[in-house]
């Protein structure tokens, strides 16, 4: 007789109603249940909003994040319909808020255009959230209707009068659903500032009811733009040297397909574009970004030609030189939008390939036709480009065939492991000689190996490709990993196919130049080897800050906070009973402490670095270590923690 556990009959077979399926499998609506899924929440939300502004109905969109990390969108649009849907014999609210694939965004009449590409946005925040309170005005009075975990909890019901019209979308994100719950400010001001420039004319404000501002008010900032992405590519490019006065704009319309670009050229040496559709923040790009390059490739390419400016060139340019220094925003309102994936990250219509090429093309050719002057300058930068580029795959090819006859080509000053699994082996990278010696003394050998690298590695950011190659720090950094960098399809990627360690822990001093090195090889891991972040290899490691010393008994602390808890467990105040001693530097410990509070996996801290919005992240990364002081100095006069900097 079969094992009844072996069984697989009609019984087996599970039909998710309504909302059920967005519960059991919420990655497929949201993408994922960790931070990034947290906030996705509030963009589909935000979504309808906009797509109420696109419609021509709501000037204002205000979100408040309450004291519990729940969050309020309200916008004064037309407000959701509440009257009685014929099919489904309830309220147009109650429908809109718990069938999937039910709203007005597959009425072409009512939505020329919308975010909200499934139709299952705002029922799947329902669906995810503990609990949710929709409030309508519309035709003179309020309504409303509560939910929880998806289910009404009771009918849309009246509750006053109004002479407003709008819609409030309040929600408590589920804990058994998310790993975390707490928003991040930063992470939606950023969101809510781009939306501003994607739509000009939009007031948008965030409030934050968790902090409190000297006077007393909530923490509280603004958004509106009226140059939208024109002011968008300069805000982003604020940190860099521009090549051109002022940015280029593109705006045109084909088979219903709006097209809107701005680009500026600048001295960096990265391609920054920044691409939407319908709003949506297309991450991976697609085809309206493959049109752009297109059109970028193929004018520039012509004009040189004509004008035989690459006339002395003993190599071929390729399409990346024409985009170095080029930070773009391309935005697309596309009526039916096909995306590959529920989180929108890639559009996939192939007819806005030719039509954003041609848009942008004609522009650009005439463009450049009218600035002969600017045009020169692009086009001696391109030239600059091609060269550098020439010169770093000479450099790269050197390094790497110098590994090859070499045998191992490991950098003599790696202590690696003996473990051959990458899996289970991790590299820290520690700064300076000195403390490299405490970390070969402290860490198990086994799986654990030590790179250390001497004073400051090459800012990246202000380095051309070729020199970096020849940075001593850096070509050990390539070595001691595996990796290599490889030119593909005329585009450069990062081979990490023989990646040697799948944990690479910086591990630096818990003072000002530490975190000065950490942001230099992080700057370095971004620009160059941006899957090792992406794929989760990648970390920091956490020396505590002080040890808290009573007798015998040693307790280490990580922070301020920790420490005063400390002394105050051990009977304090600090007296000679109690004696705090501060790390400067991880050499001022011994093997075994370094071992115990930092490298012991059953022990330490590690932070992972993650990338939750290469754009911004681009931006930062340009302005903490780009050539422009004033904007590093308003960001760092913002965020710096004042208590215990060492000087």
């Amino acid at each position: 007789m079969a094992d009844k556990k072996s069984n697989y009959s009609a019984n087996n077979i599970q039909a998710l109603e309504g909302l059920e399926a967005v519960r059991k499998r919420p990655g497929m609506y949201i993408g994922s249940t960790d931070s990034k899924g947290l906030h996705h929440l509030v963009w589909e939300v935000v979504d309808n909003s906009i797509d109420e502004h696109l419609a021509g109905h709501a000037s204002h969109i205000d979100m408040i994040i309450h004291e519990d990390n729940s969050i309020t969108v309200v916008d004064n649009g037309r407000g959701i319909p509440t009257g009685m849907h014929d099919k489904l014999q309830k309220s147009a609210l109650e429908v809109v808020m718990t069938v999937l694939h039910a709203g007005g965004k597959f009425d072409k009449d009512t939505y020329k255009v919308s975010g909200g590409l499934h139709g299952v946005g705002v029922s799947c925040v329902n669906a995810l959230s503990s609990y949710l309170r929709a409030e309508v005005h519309r035709e003179g009075e309020i309504f409303e209707q509560e939910y929880s975990q998806g289910k009404p909890q009771g009918d849309v019901k009246v509750i006053g009068k109004t002479d407003k019209r709008g819609t409030t979308i309040t929600f408590k994100p589920d804990g058994e659903i998310f790993d975390s719950l707490v928003y991040n400010f930063d992470t939606l001001a950023a969101r809510m500032r781009e939306l501003s420039y994607l739509n000009k004319g939009l007031n948008l404000k965030l409030t934050d009811e968790r902090e409190k501002e000297d006077d007393g008010s909530f923490k509280a900032t603004s958004f509106y733009s009226e140059g939208g992405l024109k002011e968008f590519v300069t805000f982003v490019d604020e940190s860099r040297t521009p090549l051109i006065s002022t940015p280029i704009h593109v705006v045109g319309k084909e088979e219903n397909v709006e097209v809107e670009v701005a680009m500026q050229y600048n001295t960096s040496f990265s391609e920054n574009i920044y691409s939407f559709v319908n709003n949506i923040n297309t991450r991976e790009g697609g085809t309206h970004v493959s049109g752009f390059r297109r059109a970028v490739n193929r004018v520039f390419s012509k004009y040189a030609e004509d004008n035989g400016l690459f006339s002395k060139l003993k190599f071929k340019v390729s399409g990346e030189d024409f985009r170095e220094g080029l930070t773009s925003v391309v935005s697309v309102k596309v009526p039916e939008p096909q995306f590959k994936g529920q989180t929108k990250g890639e559009l996939g219509n192939q007819e806005v390939t030719g039509i954003v090429s041609r848009a942008v093309g004609e522009v650009l050719a005439a463009y450049l036709e009218e600035n002969p002057k600017d045009a020169r300058r692009i086009v001696d930068k391109v030239i600059l480009a091609a060269t550098a580029r020439h010169a770093a795959r000479k450099a790269r090819e050197m390094v790497q065939r110098k590994n090859v006859l070499t045998g191992s080509g490991l950098p003599g000053k790696l202590s690696d492991c003996s473990s051959k699994d990458p899996g289970e082996s991790e590299i820290f990278l520690v700064e300076g000689d000195s403390a490299g010696g405490t970390a070969k003394q402290g860490r198990d050998r086994g799986f654990q190996a030590i790179l250390p690298l001497r004073g400051k590695i090459l800012n990246v950011e202000k380095a051309l490709e070729h020199k970096i190659y020849e940075n001593e720090e850096i070509k050990n950094l390539f070595t001691a990993l595996g990796v290599s960098i490889e030119d593909k399809d005329g585009e450069r990627i990062l081979n990490i196919e023989k990646l040697r360690y799948h944990k690479i822990v910086i591990m630096c001093d818990a003072d000002v130049d530490g975190s000065h090195i950490v942001t230099l090889i992080l700057t370095f891991f971004f620009r160059y080897m941006k899957p090792l972040i992406e794929q989760g290899f990648v970390y920091i490691a956490a020396p505590p800050l002080y040890m808290v010393r009573k007798g015998n008994t040693k307790v280490y602390a990580w922070n301020d906070e920790e420490r005063q808890d400390i002394i105050n467990n051990m009977g304090g105040p600090e007296t000679s009973g109690i004696k705090t001693q501060r790390y400067k530097g991880l050499g001022e410990m011994n093997a075994d402490q370094l071992w115990e509070t930092t490298m012991n996996p059953e022990e330490r801290i590690l932070r992972q670095v993650t990338i939750e919005d290469v754009n911004e992240s681009d931006r930062i990364f340009s302005m903490l270590m780009g050539d422009e002081v004033p904007p590093r100095r308003r960001f760092i006069e913002t965020n710096a923690k004042y208590a215990n900097i060492d000087i």
